[in-house]
């Protein structure tokens, strides 16, 4: 029997691709969506793609309501007011997949400095595990509760992991520069994401270390590596719709040999249904993954520098946000992991 699941906050894009990846998933049912603004609107008339597919409609978030349709929840809402949602859904007995940043990190303050506001239910920091399951499957089997990450910080630490969980890099000095397509800065209209103002331009933003997805990426590498880890995180505005590529820089910690690393991240991500490595003097490209929830690195190594150069593309949507969360419910409910994610890039 498929599962029934509930989307709080599906008319934004990460909720409308939940949508589309539960139209052909077969142990995925949606029984309940919410968008409080668009309360009694048929999602078709919101997605015209979903004419056809989904009947849909939009309410209003209620716990009563949510509880007597559905058993597994995922929060696609804006960042602070998960904190509100989240525990109830925990508390009447559900499954929880975040999708915002409001669990990802393990100490509030350092939460509250970077996300500008205050954590409603601080006693929940450190309670979800963190869905990456490349690196944290076994955690996931056994979790109620997933944070998922963020489309920066997936890219960046599956580009990582290997070095510095082998100490082939040393910690200090990690450059990470992100390119993101436009749909990365939410549905709703801002001046800098408008079409005439991203067509043709490609800008750097929230530059000099001061993007929210920095202590994800610094907490987690440190995680990794058993070291604390600084990084200097630059993200970047592409003029297209979906797409994150990232280049990460590190210095080698010992002689470099491509072809061995090649093979070492070959190994590190055996068995590991979405991550693709490039063979030697190929690098990946943002449309090889659009609309797919697999990450392509490719790898190179500056001599002169001594840098190792890895480069990781995903779909900010998919393996980058919603992707990763049905990734994520698949391995809770002890489902083959590729479940109704198994598609090749458009």
């Amino acid at each position: 029997m498929a599962v029934k699941v509930g989307i709080i906050g599906a008319s934004g894009y990460t909720g409308a691709e939940l949508i589309r990846l539960a139209a052909v998933h077969p142990e995925m049912s949606i029984e309940y969506i919410t968008a409080n603004r668009y309360q009694g609107t048929a999602v078709r008339d919101l997605y015209p793609q979903f004419t056809g597919i989904s009947d849909a409609v939009y309410e209003a978030y209620n716990l009563d309501t949510a509880s007597g349709k559905a058993d597994l929840f995922f929060l696609a809402l804006p960042h602070g007011k998960a904190t509100e949602v989240a525990p109830e859904l925990l508390n009447a007995g559900h499954k929880v997949i975040d999708l915002s940043g409001d669990f990802r990190l393990s100490d509030v303050a350092v939460y509250e400095s970077w996300y500008k506001t205050r954590h409603t239910n601080p006693e929940l920091i450190g309670k979800a595990v963190y869905g990456l399951p490349e690196l944290y499957e076994e955690k996931i089997k056994k979790a109620d509760f997933i944070s998922n990450p963020g489309c920066y910080p997936t890219s960046a630490l599956l580009a990582l992991a290997p070095l510095l969980s082998e100490k082939l890099a040393k910690t200090g000095g990690i450059i990470v520069d992100s390119l993101s397509g436009v749909s990365g800065t939410g549905r709703d209209p801002k001046p800098g994401t408008h079409f005439c103002a991203v067509d043709e331009s490609l800008t750097a933003y929230k530059v000099g270390g001061v993007h929210q997805h920095t202590p994800e990426i610094e907490q987690y590498l440190s995680d990794i590596s058993g070291e604390a880890i600084t990084v200097s995180f630059t993200p970047h505005l592409m003029p297209i719709s979906r797409g994150i590529l990232t280049t990460a820089y590190a210095e080698a910690a010992t002689t470099v040999n491509l072809d061995e690393l090649i093979d070492l991240y070959k190994s590190f991500y055996k068995d590991k249904p979405f991550v693709a490595v490039l063979p030697k003097g190929q690098y990946p490209q943002t449309k090889s993954v659009m609309g797919s929830n697999c990450c392509q690195i490719g790898l190179a190594h500056d001599e002169r520098t001594n840098r190792i150069i890895a480069i990781s593309a995903i779909d900010n949507l998919v393996k980058g946000a919603s992707g990763q969360a049905v990734q994520n419910m698949n391995i809770m409910l002890g489902l083959p992991q590729d479940m109704g994610l198994r598609y090749a890039g458009l």
